[in-house]
Parts: C-alpha cells; structure tokens; sequence
C-alpha cells in the first residue's frame, strides 16, 4: 500500500499525522507540497495535510484518530 502525507512546510498537523498512521502500524512519507508542484496539481491540493492512499486522496484534512482506524479497517 503506497502512503503518504501531501502538506505544506509549515503545516503543524503533518507530523502527528505521520506518527498516528506509525502507531496503526502503516508506514508513510511527507511530500511537501513547495517540493512537489505536480502533486498539487494532480490533486487539487487547496489545504494541508492530505492524506494519498494507493493515489487517491483520502483525507483533504487531518482526521481523528477515530476516522483513521475505521478507514484502515474498510480497506
């Protein structure tokens, strides 16, 4: 499964996201968005954090706990 955080450099949330994703044991990559312009326009980014699942965003904002753990558990 291919995972990971669209965020700006500046985005506070990104890295609790990245260690949420950690503690429910997926593994995923912070791509910033001021480093990846391609991904920002595939994707239509607007705000930060995203969260791209197998290339579809999933999440245009950061979800709770909660959210996470029950779009894990559909997949």
């Amino acid at each position: 499964m291919d995972i990971y955080i669209i965020a700006t450099k500046g985005c506070s949330h990104c890295t609790n996201l990245k260690h949420e994703l950690s503690d429910l044991g997926y593994d995923c990559e912070i791509k910033y968005a001021e480093d990846h312009p391609d991904l920002v326009e595939k994707f239509q980014i607007r705000h930060s954090p995203n969260l791209v699942v197998n290339e579809e965003v999933v999440f245009r904002e950061q979800p709770t706990e909660g959210q996470l753990k029950a779009f894990f558990e559909a997949l």
